[in-house]
């Protein structure tokens, strides 16, 4: 079950998970494009179907693992995709955040893979296990001067990552969070200014954006047995953001090679 898997990661996750040989379900807002991606798929020869949720309200979660349960007998893996976005040009910092931004942020972003996890562990649970994906943000890890809202409650979701993992690992859940630095989509090509993408690309490590499909990878990775060891842990992945310090980097540039001593002359 991939979650807000209409667009993006969620889309890219979907079809990775589903070439690794998964049933998957694509579950994102009705308003979004799920049918079209689970067509895709299908057509592509791979298992999906759609099925429209309102992560935040809890009747919405418990029909959509119902229906998971009833499509394809049971639920092994979760991936906790979807996320509250469109809130972000009005997320700033504590003292203008309005209480009714910051509560519908976290309806969505924190409360919405609560509840996914409430009703899905069970199920998994009665299977002799499963794999839960968070998919937190490096916003989660460390502050900024804005997004406090969503960085909030992808700090929250890392929480509840190692909550989730220490409370049923003995009945083989596992549950790990995943960390996306800059991930380059449409809708980022879109809304952000070439020159703050560019930005984020100069303190990359690796001196690229992300794409949908790094995340994807690392989700299918920590999908599968081959990830059977890992719980309770945040993998960033951020082309190494956060490895370092990036307020720094323009003082930390390679020093020129020196130059080639000067031949010696004969007297």
């Amino acid at each position: 079950m991939v979650t807000g898997g209409a667009g993006g990661i969620g889309a890219e996750t979907a079809a990775a998970l589903a070439r690794a040989g998964a049933n998957v379900v694509i579950a994102d807002v009705p308003t979004a494009p799920l049918d079209k991606v689970a067509h895709e798929l299908s057509a592509a020869g791979l298992t999906a179907v759609a099925h429209p949720v309102d992560v935040a309200d809890e009747d919405s979660v418990r029909d959509l693992v119902r229906f998971t349960v009833d499509t394809f007998g049971g639920l092994d893996v979760l991936d906790n995709n979807a996320a509250l976005t469109s809130a972000i040009p009005r997320d700033r910092d504590v003292v203008t955040m309005s209480v009714e931004l910051w509560d519908e942020v976290m309806a969505v972003n924190l409360r919405g893979p609560m509840l996914l996890c409430k009703h899905a562990v069970p199920v998994m649970i009665s299977r002799g296990g499963g794999s839960i994906i968070n998919i937190a943000s490096g916003q989660g890890l460390a502050g900024d001067r804005a997004m406090v809202a969503y960085g909030s409650s992808k700090g929250g979701l890392i929480a509840l990552t190692r909550f989730i993992a220490a409370a049923y690992g003995e009945f083989g859940v596992r549950c790990n969070a995943v960390a996306p630095g800059l991930i380059r989509t449409p809708a980022l090509d879109a809304d952000m200014p070439p020159f703050v993408r560019e930005a984020f690309r100069r303190d990359n490590l690796v001196p690229r954006l992300g794409t949908p499909a790094d995340v994807a990878t690392v989700v299918a990775f920590l999908a599968s047995p081959a990830a059977g060891f890992v719980t309770g842990q945040v993998l960033p992945v951020d082309g190494g953001f956060l490895a370092h310090l990036p307020t720094m980097s323009p003082a930390a540039q390679s020093p020129p090679a020196p130059s080639p001593p000067a031949p010696a002359r004969l007297c």
